[in-house]
């Protein structure tokens, strides 16, 4: 095989695309060709731009011959079926990559939807209390520790619809305190949150007041 036959092998080898005796003899070629190698370390880059484009664009690329390039003028010669072979390979390669990176995506994105919302749930209340008066009233109230004092959060249905109604706590000493009040709606629904600097462990009862601080219902915590 001449020189020129050899160097016309560049193209190929440089893909991979030649089999392992040609591969073998570029290989020969190139301990003594210093022109071959310049030129092979010039377009080592090569294969990474086509593997970006796509295949009937990286075939045209490597087919045109430069405008004022001689017929005769040696060059890299890459045949058309071997250039489609190794970016076919490519793109299967690749795709292979973005199916896998895809499957891992889709898991960790299903698993944020399921772990999303444990994670983000509130917390249990401490303790809940309710209570339903005879005219249809229904109050619950759920404590929740804290290390100001108390949060609680009151859920009420058939409530007086008009006024303003109050949630009061009172200790085991007796003592009062206004843990948060809100204007009466005309559905007799009702869900607010409140606070108390009193412990939960001091709470003796809750108290739902209307605006005449009429007491409405009360909550009796047990203590312990």
């Amino acid at each position: 095989m001449s020189d020129t036959e050899l160097h016309q092998l560049l193209g190929a080898y440089l893909l991979g695309g030649l089999d392992p005796a040609d591969a073998a003899r570029f290989e020969a070629h190139l301990t003594v060709c210093g022109s071959c190698r310049d030129e092979l370390a010039e377009l080592e880059s090569i294969p990474a731009l086509l593997d970006a484009l796509p295949v009937p664009d990286a075939v045209a690329l490597t087919a045109a011959r430069p405008r004022d390039a001689s017929p005769a003028e040696p060059g890299v010669a890459v045949p058309p079926a071997v250039l489609v072979q190794l970016a076919s390979r490519r793109r299967r390669s690749r795709r292979r990559w973005a199916a896998l990176m895809g499957a891992v995506a889709a898991a960790c994105l299903a698993l944020g939807f399921v772990a999303g919302p444990l994670l983000n749930r509130p917390a249990p209340p401490d303790a809940r209390y309710s209570v339903q008066a005879g005219n249809g009233l229904q109050f619950s109230v759920e404590l929740a520790r804290k290390t100001w004092g108390t949060e609680l959060a009151v859920d009420g249905r058939s409530m007086p619809q008009n006024g303003t109604l109050s949630l009061w706590i009172r200790d085991r000493d007796g003592s009062e305190d206004r843990a948060c009040a809100w204007t009466a709606t005309p559905s007799g629904k009702v869900k607010v949150t409140g606070a108390t600097p009193v412990q939960l462990a001091s709470i003796a009862s809750v108290e739902l007041r209307n605006e005449s601080q009429q007491t409405v219902a009360v909550i009796t915590v047990p203590a312990g």
